[in-house]
């Protein structure tokens, strides 16, 4: 037995890459743009990162704060109807 491909495999070959170059769709609409993604860089990380947990903190201490001070926890509570 010959191994590979026979004659009639490879005429679909030719058939298939047709059919993928033609694209539809966001593919046709994207495929002419030239869209870059960049990675951040240290800075816009770092700022990110202290927001997020800044932001994180401000929560944690909210918290113990409502379940700590009975004012707060009236004060949260009316707000809230």
């Amino acid at each position: 037995m010959v191994k590979g491909f026979s004659d009639s495999e490879l005429k679909n070959d030719a058939q298939i890459k047709d059919s993928k170059k033609e694209t539809k769709g966001l593919a046709s609409i994207l495929k002419e743009k030239k869209i870059t993604y960049t990675l951040p860089g240290k800075k816009q990380i770092n700022i990110f990162a202290s927001i997020v947990l800044g932001l994180n903190m401000i929560l944690i201490l909210l918290v113990i704060l409502y379940l700590n001070n009975q004012d707060f926890h009236d004060f949260v509570f009316n707000i809230g109807r």
